[in-house]
């Protein structure tokens, strides 16, 4: 009986998280590393600046998790799991998820603006040979049909 009291108290032992300083080392090098990378990314214009603040972001949160392991134990309380390691992958699940998410809605947008502008540069096309004198690209003929029938007009 005296074990099944204690199963709980074993499970809170195992929710602190425990970085040797070498490791906390590492992981603020990482951090570094990769927000050093994306600033080149804006630098070489690889990267524009409204995308790379997610990634800054991102960068600051690896930067924070490697100097305060104790904050993982404070997410994972706010989250309401009893393990620190489901608070960074649901935390890391929802961050990629956001991104797919905000990607969509920008492809969505863009594929709409590239419509959009074959649209307004077919149009465009149809006016300047109206004012040249030529009648429209009909569909279904080549180019040379259509000069040849062009000059058969005018003779």
């Amino acid at each position: 009986m005296r074990s099944a009291s204690l199963l709980p108290l074993a499970a809170t032992d195992t929710n602190q998280v425990h970085l040797t300083a070498q490791t906390r080392i590492v992981a603020a090098v990482i951090a570094l590393a990769f927000m050093a990378f994306i600033l080149d990314m804006i630098r070489r214009d690889k990267l524009q600046e409204r995308y790379a603040m997610i990634w800054l972001v991102a960068g600051i949160g690896m930067l924070a998790g490697a100097a305060f392991p104790g904050l993982l134990e404070l997410v994972a309380d706010i989250l309401g799991v009893r393990d620190t390691n489901v608070a960074l992958f649901s935390i890391v699940l929802l961050l990629l998820l956001g991104l797919a998410l905000n990607f969509s809605v920008l492809m969505s947008r863009q594929a709409d603006q590239i419509t959009r502008l074959a649209q307004e540069l077919a149009l465009e096309k149809a006016r300047a040979q109206q004012l040249n004198g030529n009648e429209p690209d009909r569909p279904g003929s080549t180019a040379g049909e259509q000069s040849g029938e062009a000059k058969e007009k005018r003779l």
